[in-house]
């Protein structure tokens, strides 16, 4: 069973160098609180809001070791009125015998906006 892992963080401003690694953090927890080797992932979906353009948050997976051949896709989320700015989400595609309902979507930072029924998560 193939089950969507989904994440999402904040970043204060549009630098390389905060984009990295907050997509690090996120992407480290969502590995941590759901046991995911990336072997077992199919594939992961990155997008930002309009107006990150200072780099691509998957350099940030590439920075990790195993994770070289996972098949990365980086896009643009489409810009809603009122929807939260400068917003990195993650959907990891991983093969996976847990339940839905075990699954922990992360949401960090402003990001737990995003899902206020899931707050189990931590507001790093």
């Amino acid at each position: 069973m193939i089950r969507g892992v989904r994440g999402a963080v904040t970043v204060k401003e549009n630098n390389e160098t905060e984009i990295i690694e907050a997509t690090r953090m996120l992407i480290r927890q969502m590995i941590q609180e759901n046991n995911i080797e990336a072997e077992a992932v199919a594939s992961v979906f990155i997008s930002v809001t309009e107006e990150l353009t200072a780099a691509f948050p998957a350099k940030a997976m590439r920075s990790l070791e195993g994770w070289t051949y996972v098949p990365v896709m980086c896009m643009r989320e489409i810009p809603v009125e009122g929807s939260l700015p400068k917003c990195i989400r993650v959907m990891m595609h991983v093969n996976s015998d847990s339940p839905q309902h075990n699954i922990s979507h992360i949401y960090l930072r402003d990001a737990v906006r995003l899902r206020p029924d899931l707050n189990a998560s931590s507001t790093t």
